[in-house]
């Protein structure tokens, strides 16, 4: 196999082992390929807040695919430098039609600027203040902030019949992903992906499809599975991955990704 030029990898689940942490081997073998030469890319549906610990593991460009794409974060300057959000007519209208379709639904927002929880979402985001966090309502967020992604949660539905529900009512409108989070509707713009992103990041550096080897295991990673030339999924990945991947490889519980990389070396 020819080496590639780019490695693109999901976080969880895909390159941090199941504590969520950059394993000792796979950082050895980051640090390997970067030696060669090879450019790594994280690509990933945690939002920028999500990120920092893991600066010391980003390639030296610093840059995190984050959001399911919404997002271009320079981790190392912990900066957002840009977004794709939703044009707020549009949210308003998914946000009032989800909610007549699924009473008791509550919504959460990432944004450029941190998270956004209505007092309805079922739970408060993961480090965040409540008192910075909480609005009545997602429409009540001011005109001049970018939405990037909307979460959506149920208290008492079944998981799969509040997700299949959201994606009825969204139809064509937005881009439903599923990352592996229980019971989370995670909504993105059109036009926002994880293939997306990817290959605008590779065209502003030259690099085109056949150059990329990536990694995922959830369904939300398809897309960039499909573009890149060269597709991994972990032996833990969900079976829909597994099936379209045109490689396997060991789990991220094995170092699954490290142990690809170290054949480039």
């Amino acid at each position: 196999m020819l080496r590639p030029r780019v490695i693109a990898s999901d976080l969880d689940g895909t390159l941090l082992d199941p504590s969520g942490v950059v394993s000792a081997r796979t950082r050895a073998a980051l640090q390997a390929v970067t030696l060669l030469g090879v450019e790594t890319v994280f690509v990933t549906a945690r939002p920028p807040r999500w990120l920092d610990a893991l600066a010391a593991d980003v390639g030296g460009h610093g840059i995190v695919l984050c959001g399911n794409g919404a997002f271009v974060y320079d981790v190392h300057s912990r900066r957002v430098q840009h977004t794709l959000g939703f044009d707020r007519t549009i949210m308003a209208e998914l946000l009032l039609d989800l909610r007549k379709a699924l009473p008791g639904i509550g919504f959460a927002a990432e944004c450029a600027d941190g998270s956004h929880a209505e007092r309805a979402y079922p739970e408060y985001l993961p480090d965040c203040k409540p008192a910075d966090l909480l609005v009545d309502t997602m429409e009540d967020l001011p005109a001049d902030i970018t939405v990037g992604k909307l979460l959506g949660r149920h208290p008492s539905m079944d998981e799969q019949a509040f997700l299949e529900a959201v994606a009825e009512v969204v139809g064509e409108r937005a881009v439903i992903a599923f990352s592996g989070a229980e019971g989370l509707a995670e909504i993105s713009p059109l036009g926002v992906s994880k293939a997306i992103a990817l290959e605008r990041w590779c065209a502003e550096r030259g690099f085109g499809p056949d150059d990329v080897w990536a990694f995922g295991d959830m369904p939300n990673d398809l897309p960039m599975l499909g573009w890149a030339g060269t597709s991994y999924a972990v032996a833990n990945a969900h079976p829909d991955v597994l099936a379209a991947a045109s490689r396997q490889c060991a789990s991220n519980a094995d170092d699954g990704v490290a142990q690809v990389l170290e054949t480039l070396v």
